[in-house]
């Protein structure tokens, strides 16, 4: 069975920053006859739930990990170490799954694939990559955006 990294939230994991989750059916038959393995970078970071909310500040996620950019919260606290960290963590949790392929949350500053917000907690979307997601593309992992999210 092939197995395929999902991001926890959209298995029904309570783990965003708002401390809810976003499970849905469209999710439940995009991975279905597939071994799924949940995970939320963030929290693997060492980011508690609630948390505030965080953008990308400086460029998107393959900015962050080239140290030119960084993710900040809604109070400005910088949490880019949290955040490469859980990276790095979903990175370890793929390969060693066998995972080809991962299933991450639209638009989050983590696993957004695609557009991501812009770092002015305006609601803004530009185009980018999460942190986790542009790690996992740069090791041979395809990342796509969760259906109907």
């Amino acid at each position: 069975m092939e197995a395929i990294l999902v991001s926890a939230c959209l298995l029904g994991i309570p783990c965003r920053f708002d401390g809810r989750h976003k499970v849905s059916s469209a999710i439940e038959e995009a991975v279905a006859g597939r071994e799924v393995v949940s995970f939320c970078p963030e929290v693997a970071g060492g980011l508690v739930t609630p948390r505030g909310p965080a953008e990308l500040v400086g460029g998107d996620g393959h900015d962050v990990l080239d140290g030119t950019a960084r993710v900040v919260d809604d109070t400005g606290r910088d949490v880019t170490a949290q955040f490469v960290n859980g990276a790095r963590r979903a990175l370890t949790a793929a390969r060693n799954a066998g995972c080809a392929e991962a299933l991450l949350m639209p638009r989050s500053p983590s696993c957004g694939s695609g557009a991501v917000y812009d770092g002015s907690f305006a609601g803004e979307l530009v185009p980018g990559d999460g942190v986790t997601t542009a790690l996992l593309e740069r090791n041979g992992i395809a990342v796509r955006p969760a259906p109907g999210v």
